[in-house]
C-alpha cells in the first residue's frame, strides 16, 4: 500500500495551516494593492526592483466615529438643521474625527522600528509620509515587490506579489505607493488647429473661448469678481509664469497673484503636463478676475504625493474652493483615503470640483476620484455664443467623436475607447448618495442604487490656452470645466461673505435640491441635446430634460444660480429690548423674516407675513445688524445676528 501523500496536497495543507496561524496571530490583510492590469492581462513579472531603491509611501489611518461624521455632514447641508453651515475648523475636525494621538504615535513607531524614515507628519493625523528601501518595505508589509512590463505603455512598473498585511492591532487603513503603476493623468487635450471646424464662437482672434467669454456666457452683468476669495488648484506638474501673464495681458483680464505650494520636494519645474496647469489657472482667472490669489499646489504624478497634497489643501481652510483636472485608473477604487480628505473639506465648508473624464460614457471603472460622493464631478459641453463671445446662445453635450476624426494624436487611455467627450457613468464602487436618491432615472439610464456622475458641467470644447513657455493652441476636456466651476463658486462665496454668511461649501446637496425645485430652470441651463455615445456604448448616455449622465444638472444660468446658492439679503436693523422675549414682524420683498439665531422658522415665508417668537439673553438694549440666509429650497428662510454696529 502506497502511503506517500502527493506533494501538491502537502503544499495546500501547509498553506491552510499557515493561513490559519497567521489569522490566529492577528495579522490583517489590506486589500486592493495589486493593480488590476496584472490580472486582466495575466502579466508575468520581468524582474524585481533593486533592494536598495528608495520608495515613498503614505501610510493612512482610519477616521474616528465615521457614522458621526456622516450624520454631521447631512446636518451641515440640511437647511432644516440647527447645524446648517456651522462648519468645523481643521482643528475641530481632527479633535472629533481624526485618529487619536496614541494611535498616530503607534503607526510612527511601527514605521521607525521597520527602518522606514518618517519624512512628514500631518496635523490631521490621517497619514504619515515615509521613505524606505525596497527590502525594508517588503519585510514590514510581508510582500515581495516585482516589476512588470506595462501592456499599454513603454514602461515598467512595480507592484507587490500579494496584498500587504500588518499586525491587526495597528490602526493602519491603507498603504499608498506600494505600487507605482497608477500615475496621475491630465484631462486637458491639445487639438490640431487645422481641424477646428468652427466649434467655438469666442472673442479670441481665431474664434476660440478665453478671458471674459466665460463670464459673458455664465454670469453676464454681474459685478462679482471673486474679490476676497482664493482658489486652490491641484497640479501634478509645474508651469511657466510668463504664460499666465501673457494670457492675462492678451485676454485683457487683471493680473492675479499666484502662490505656488510645492509638496514632497517637487521642484516646480514645468514638464510635459504644464499645458494642463496653465489651462487650469487661465480658466480660474477668467471666471473670477478679482481673486486675492490662486494657490497652485504642485507635486509629482505619483498617487502617494497627491494624497499628501490633498491633506495640505484641506488644512488650508482660508481657501474655500478647489479644483482638480487630474486622475488615475487601475488602482484601488474606491480610494477611501482620498474620500476622508474630501469629507474633511466638506465638513470645513470647502468645495472640491473634479473633472469627470474625457472618454464619453464610462465602460471601464470610473477613475479616481471622479465618482467620490464627497466632491462635485464636472462634465463638459460644447458652447455656442452670440457674436464673438458676447452672450450665451446654446449648449450641447461635448462629444468630439473618434479621436482620429477630431484630429487628436492619441486616444485617452483611461476609458480605452479612442473617443472623446464628457465623461458620464455609474460607479460600481459607491452606493447612491442621499442627495441623488429622489431623481427619476427612467429616461437617463442612471442608477437608483449607485453613484451617478457628473453632477454639473461647463464648456469643455474650443478653449484657447497659452502654455509651454509661449506656445498656444485650442484644447478640449472636462479639465476646462472643473476650474471654471471653482471660479464660479468663488463669486458665490464673495456674495455670501458680503453678508457675513458662511461659505456655500460642498454644493451637491444644494444643487440637487435646486434641481428638484421650481427654481431649476432659473438657476441652470438644462442641456437637453447631445449624448455620450460611442461604438462600445451606443445607448448610454443621452441628454434629457433635468438630470442626466452627460452634463448632470447643466451649466450656471447667470447670477440666478449664485443668488440661489448665496442669496442677496438686505440687512435690516432691529431693536432687541431687554425684556428677554418679544414678538415682531419684518418683511422684505414680500417675504417674512425673524430672528431665531440661525434657526428655521416654523412657517412658510412664501405665504403672508409671519410672526416669530424669540427669546434673548441681552442684558441691555442693543441694536444688531440682522441678515437673512435663504436656503436653496425657496420655501425656507434663515437668518442670524451678525454683529453689533
Amino acid at each position: 500500500m502506497n502511503t506517500k501523500i502527493p506533494y501538491l496536497f502537502v503544499a495546500l495543507a501547509l498553506s491552510a495551516i499557515l493561513a490559519t496561524s497567521v489569522g490566529a496571530s492577528g495579522i490583517r490583510v489590506l486589500p486592493g494593492h495589486i493593480p488590476d492590469v496584472v490580472g486582466r492581462y495575466h502579466l508575468q513579472a520581468v524582474g524585481r526592483p533593486p533592494a536598495t531603491n528608495r520608495v515613498h509611501l503614505v501610510i493612512t489611518l482610519p477616521l474616528r466615529n465615521e457614522q458621526g461624521l456622516t450624520n454631521l455632514l447631512r446636518q451641515l447641508y440640511d437647511p432644516a438643521s440647527s447645524n446648517y453651515h456651522q462648519y468645523l475648523t481643521p482643528q475641530q475636525f481632527t479633535e472629533q474625527f481624526g485618529p487619536v494621538e496614541q494611535d498616530y504615535q503607534s503607526v510612527i513607531h511601527f514605521a521607525k522600528t521597520n527602518n522606514l524614515d518618517v519624512v512628514a507628519t500631518h496635523n490631521s493625523r490621517l497619514m504619515i509620509d515615509v521613505r524606505g528601501n525596497v527590502s525594508d518595505i517588503e519585510k514590514a508589509f510581508h510582500v515581495t515587490l516585482k516589476t512588470y512590463q506595462d501592456p499599454q505603455e513603454p514602461r515598467t512598473f512595480y507592484a507587490p506579489d500579494v496584498d500587504p498585511s500588518v499586525d491587526s492591532s495597528l490602526p493602519i487603513k491603507d498603504i499608498v505607493g506600494i505600487s507605482d503603476y497608477e500615475r496621475l493623468r491630465p484631462l486637458g487635450h491639445l487639438m490640431k488647429t487645422a481641424n477646428a471646424g468652427g466649434v467655438a464662437s469666442g472673442s479670441q482672434p481665431d474664434g476660440y473661448y478665453w478671458g471674459n467669454d466665460f463670464r459673458n456666457a455664465y454670469v453676464p452683468g454681474t459685478t462679482l469678481t471673486g474679490s476676497g476669495q482664493t482658489v486652490g488648484l491641484f497640479e501634478a506638474d509645474g508651469y511657466y509664469g510668463s504664460d499666465i501673464s501673457t494670457y492675462e495681458t492678451d485676454a485683457k483680464i487683471p493680473m492675479i497673484p499666484l502662490t505656488n505650494v510645492l509638496i514632497d520636494g517637487f521642484s516646480g519645474k514645468p514638464g510635459s503636463g504644464n499645458d494642463e496647469v496653465a489651462l487650469d489657472i487661465e480658466m480660474v482667472v477668467s471666471m473670477a478676475p478679482g481673486l486675492s490669489s490662486v494657490f497652485v499646489f504642485e507635486t509629482t504624478n505619483l498617487v502617494s504625493d497627491w494624497l499628501s497634497v490633498l491633506d495640505t489643501m484641506a488644512d488650508s481652510n482660508q481657501i474655500k474652493q478647489f479644483s482638480s483636472s487630474w486622475g488615475y485608473t487601475g488602482g484601488s477604487d474606491p480610494n477611501t483615503s482620498f474620500d476622508a480628505q474630501f469629507e474633511k473639506m466638506a465638513a470645513q465648508g470647502q468645495s472640491f470640483f473634479q473633472a469627470s473624464g474625457d472618454g464619453d460614457a464610462w465602460t471601464n471603472t470610473i477613475w479616481v476620484p471622479a465618482a467620490s460622493p464627497y466632491l462635485t464631478s464636472v462634465g463638459g459641453t460644447t458652447l455656442t455664443m452670440n457674436g464673438s463671445g458676447v452672450s450665451w446662445s446654446s449648449e450641447t453635450v461635448w462629444n468630439s467623436g473618434y479621436y482620429t476624426t477630431a484630429g487628436l494624436g492619441s486616444a485617452w487611455f483611461a476609458n480605452g475607447n479612442g473617443y472623446w467627450g464628457s465623461g458620464g457613468g455609474v460607479s460600481t464602487k459607491y452606493s447612491i448618495p442621499y442627495w441623488q436618491e429622489d431623481i427619476n432615472m427612467t429616461t437617463n439610464n442612471g442608477s437608483t442604487t449607485e453613484r451617478n456622475i457628473p453632477d454639473v458641467a461647463m464648456v469643455a470644447n474650443g478653449i484657447w490656452v497659452i502654455y509651454n513657455d509661449g506656445g498656444s493652441d485650442w484644447f478640449v476636456g472636462t479639465s476646462c470645466a472643473a476650474p471654471l466651476w471653482a471660479g464660479f463658486t468663488a463669486l458665490a462665496n464673495q456674495q455670501a461673505a458680503s453678508y457675513h454668511l458662511p461659505s456655500i461649501g460642498f454644493i451637491n446637496p444644494a444643487i440637487y435640491r435646486i434641481g428638484g425645485s421650481s427654481s431649476y430652470t432659473s438657476g441652470f441651463h438644462d442641456i437637453t441635446t447631445g449624448n455620450d455615445f460611442w461604438t462600445g456604448s451606443p445607448t448610454n448616455y443621452a441628454a434629457v430634460p433635468g438630470y442626466d449622465l452627460c452634463t448632470g444638472w447643466g451649466t450656471p444660468n447667470g447670477a440666478n444660480l449664485i443668488n440661489l446658492l448665496a442669496p442677496q439679503i438686505t440687512p435690516v436693523f432691529v431693536k432687541i429690548t431687554p425684556s428677554g422675549g418679544i414678538n415682531f414682524q419684518i418683511t422684505e420683498s414680500g417675504l417674512a423674516f425673524g430672528i431665531t439665531n440661525y434657526l428655521q422658522t416654523s412657517t412658510n415665508p412664501l405665504l403672508s407675513a409671519t410672526w416669530v417668537s424669540i427669546a434673548t439673553n441681552v442684558a441691555t438694549s442693543n441694536t444688531f445688524v440682522v441678515s437673512g440666509l435663504k436656503a436653496t429650497n425657496p420655501a425656507v428662510r434663515f437668518y442670524r445676528v451678525i454683529e453689533q454696529p
